[in-house]
This record gives C-alpha cells, sequence and structure tokens, in this order.
C-alpha cells in the first residue's frame, strides 16, 4: 500500500509536490499555533483550511497556467500575465465575500492562502524531504568544460 502511494506521487511533478508538502506543514503549524492563542477554534480551522485548500487550488493553477505558457512559445508573457491575475482577482474576490458574509474569519483565510508564499521559503526543506522519502540524491554538479580563449590573428 505504502509503495503504490510513494509510486503514485513519483509520478506527480515533484515542485507540485513539494509545493503541497510545504503548504500542509505550514497549514499545520499555523493550526497549533491557533490552538494555543485562537478563542474560536472551529471558526479558526474552517477559516484556515478552507484558505490552505484555496492555495492547494492557486498552485495547480500557477503549474498549468506554467505548462501551457511552456509550450505556447511567444505569447507565453501574456499567459503568465493572466494566469496571475486570475489569481490576484480570485483571492481578492474570496476575501472580500468573506469580510461581507462574515462566514469565515478573513485574516485566518489570507494567513491560510499565504502558505502558497511560505512554501518558496521552505522550499529546500521540502525538498531534502521528498529526497529522503523517494530515495533519491540531486546530481552533484560539474564545472563547464574551459573555452580556448586565445586571441585571434
Amino acid at each position: 500500500m505504502i509503495k503504490r502511494i510513494i509510486q503514485a506521487l513519483k509520478r506527480k511533478n515533484r515542485t507540485l509536490l513539494e509545493m503541497h508538502i510545504g503548504i500542509l506543514f505550514f497549514g499545520v503549524c499555523c493550526q497549533i499555533a491557533g490552538a494555543l492563542i485562537v478563542e474560536a477554534q472551529g471558526r479558526y480551522a474552517v477559516s484556515l483550511w478552507f484558505g490552505v485548500a484555496f492555495a492547494f487550488a492557486a498552485s495547480i493553477h500557477m503549474y498549468r497556467t506554467l505548462e501551457r505558457a511552456m509550450a505556447s512559445g511567444a505569447d507565453a508573457s501574456k499567459l503568465v500575465t493572466r494566469g496571475y491575475l486570475f489569481r490576484y482577482g480570485m483571492i481578492a474576490f474570496v476575501l472580500i465575500l468573506v469580510s461581507l458574509t462574515r462566514i469565515l474569519n478573513p485574516l485566518a483565510v489570507f494567513l491560510g492562502y499565504m502558505s502558497l508564499k511560505v512554501t518558496a521559503y521552505i522550499q529546500p526543506f521540502t525538498h531534502k524531504l521528498c529526497n529522503m522519502l523517494f530515495h533519491e540524491t540531486d546530481p552533484v554538479p560539474e564545472a563547464l568544460p574551459e573555452e580556448d580563449v586565445s586571441p585571434e590573428k
């Protein structure tokens, strides 16, 4: 069972997997910290994990946008910009909606969504964790061969 899960994870895009691990790790850390600080535990937890789920969706959208941009060639810049604006607009819309309806805590939703940003900073940690999980090592970088830079006559 565990081997099948690891094989399925190996087939997944490695960068996206590392991002998802980082998002979950940050979500768990925020949940633990919130358990010690926040009074309305239930509302905080639902709001936080809604933000984390939104970060998951945003990371998948980012991955797909970059894949399409890499395949498109000349229109890559437009596709990446359009994808960024879409994600930015969606989080703004969700935060406004959450603030107006007061169903969830907008600060906790935003904190959960910021796990997407924190993931970039903890990527070396998640990369090493994935290497340990998959029993892999990174290739050793090698110097480029030196070029002959003799002056021409």
